[in-house]
């Protein structure tokens, strides 16, 4: 089996999208996705410009409630959080009262306080910081890695979807995705410009 990572920060809607093309791998490939935060928030500190149009600084509140999930329940909650979050915020458009979808996620509802609270940004840096490692402060959400042929993490910025491959069509991008990915020299791949998100 192959062990898959992804960082995401639950805030964008193409990363949605591509969380979703990899739940559909899972289904017709040998590979279990594991789940990290990464943060756009932290990737854009001290930036002149602001890319996400985020002056409020709403981008944290998220990413801090699901630092604390990941630390305080693991894998399993992160992702069934990450499900509910992204279902309500991404496919039906909706802003979820958080202390309901935790409790949806079986998770105790009280942990919403944590997004108001810079209390434990250590924990969603270090794990941005884990993901962007790999790749470099060029790029933005989904960071992807799965083991290279001598074991060692090789690392993708995306891949960038507007819509969800099914099936098969999920299993050959993914193997085009890791083959691209694990060629010695490869920097960068781009295709269409976008078109808005759907899953």
């Amino acid at each position: 089996m192959t062990e898959a990572d992804c960082w995401f920060d639950p805030s964008c809607p193409y990363t949605w999208v591509t969380a979703c093309w990899l739940e559909e791998v899972q289904r017709v490939r040998d590979v279990r996705v594991r789940w990290h935060v990464m943060s756009l928030a932290v990737l854009n500190e001290g930036r002149d410009d602001d890319p996400e149009g985020d002056p409020e600084g709403w981008l944290w509140q998220p990413v801090r409630l699901f630092a604390v999930v990941a630390d305080r329940h693991g894998q399993q909650a992160l992702g069934a959080l990450y499900r509910a979050w992204g279902e309500a915020v991404h496919t039906r458009g909706e802003w979820p009262d958080p202390a309901g979808l935790l409790r949806d996620a079986g998770l105790p509802p009280e942990l919403a306080g944590v997004m108001a609270s810079g209390e434990h940004d250590d924990l969603v840096r270090a794990s941005h910081a884990a993901g962007i490692g790999l790749v470099g402060t060029h790029v933005g959400t989904p960071v992807v890695a799965v083991p290279g042929p001598d074991g060692a993490p090789v690392a993708v910025f995306g891949p960038v979807l507007s819509r969800v491959p099914r099936g098969e069509d999920a299993g050959r991008l993914w193997d085009g995705v890791t083959l691209v990915a694990a060629t010695p020299g490869f920097h960068e791949l781009k295709g269409r410009p976008h078109e808005p998100p759907r899953t």
